[in-house]
């Protein structure tokens, strides 16, 4: 898959290709279905597929301050797109002057001048252009003018977990603000993740027994509530380095993971700790690693005693390895 970052990134031969435009932080199911469908007209029609996303977040150009909490960053969306078949993925850095752009400019500059645009695939909320003036009837209006046509995706949640509301983003950032990892799974199509590096904390989970690996996780990163989880801790290994955008693509390894400000301990600072079960000596400091959150296991508390706390713990372990291994078998 290619990757372009800037309009003038893309190869000047570039023909003409099927399109779809958004953020899509997450990659959520409902994108997967607007992805999937760029996709599938692509081959049909023999051309290739582009999506087009952008850098930062809108929202922090328009309304400073306002970033949301990310799902995913953007070489784990790149990545998820290449699983879905994408063939280029386009990053627009943007700015101020390009958020002042019309709809009908942003059309001509991106879709028409740069891309050749045969088909836009896009769901039904889709804004774009200055003060998001442009949607999918415009889009279509201008595909008239400029000869691509508009296609137009459903995005309804079949399942329990949204309510009836459309896949969104915003509903899978508040099902992991809550904690709610399970519901935000099945919106995602798989478990919420959070990548970092690993730097030096107390250490104290070290003293108890139980190493961690304290994840500094990356800037405006969606983490879940205070808890403790069953999750995975992926770390990279020689024989499987790093991929191009940093993701560890690894040893995957089954974990109780911890967020919060380790009340126990008159901690501060809010943290995402995981320990790799039954895994004894691992040396993880200033590697790049993932986080997976599979299920909750409880809320973060204050114990009356270390021996309190360490039987806690044990129990979370023995928890999260049943959680783990039921959702394995039910795979």
């Amino acid at each position: 898959m290619q990757r372009w970052r800037g309009l003038e990134d893309i190869p000047q031969d570039w023909g003409r290709g099927v399109v779809t435009i958004g953020s899509y932080d997450g990659v959520h199911r409902g994108h997967q279905l607007i992805i999937g469908r760029a996709v599938e007209r692509a081959r049909e029609l023999g051309v290739p597929s582009v999506v087009v996303t952008f850098d930062p977040h809108p929202s922090e150009v328009v309304r400073p301050g306002s970033h949301p909490p990310l799902l995913a960053p953007h070489h784990r969306r790149a990545e998820l797109m290449a699983e879905l078949g994408v063939d280029a993925v386009l990053i627009l850095p943007f700015t101020s002057e390009f958020s002042q752009l019309s709809a009908a400019e942003f059309v001509v500059k991106v879709l028409v001048d740069k891309l050749h645009a045969k088909l836009v695939v896009e769901g039904p909320n889709f804004r774009f252009g200055h003060k998001a003036a442009g949607n999918v009837e415009v889009l279509a209006e201008l595909g008239r003018m400029y000869d691509y046509e508009v296609e137009v995706i459903d995005l309804r949640v079949r399942g329990e977990a949204g309510g009836g509301e459309p896949f969104s983003s915003t509903l899978t950032r508040r099902l992991v603000t809550e904690g709610d990892v399970e519901g935000a799974a099945e919106i995602l199509g798989r478990p919420h993740r959070v990548e970092g590096v690993v730097v030096r904390g107390a250490q104290r989970g070290r003293e108890l027994g139980f190493p961690t690996a304290n994840v500094e996780t990356l800037p405006h990163t969606a983490i879940p509530a205070d808890g403790v989880y069953a999750g995975w801790l992926t770390v990279p290994t020689p024989s499987t380095p790093l991929d191009q955008g940093g993701t560890p693509c690894g040893e995957r390894m089954p974990a109780a993971i911890s967020v919060g400000t380790n009340p126990q301990f008159d901690g501060t600072e809010r943290t995402v700790e995981a320990y790799a079960i039954d895994r004894v000596g691992l040396d993880l400091y200033g590697l790049h690693v993932a986080v997976d959150f599979l299920a909750y296991v409880r809320g973060m508390a204050k114990f009356d005693s270390i021996e309190d706390l360490l039987e806690a713990i044990g129990n979370d372990v023995k928890r999260s390895t049943e959680l783990i291994e039921a959702y394995d078998a039910g795979r």
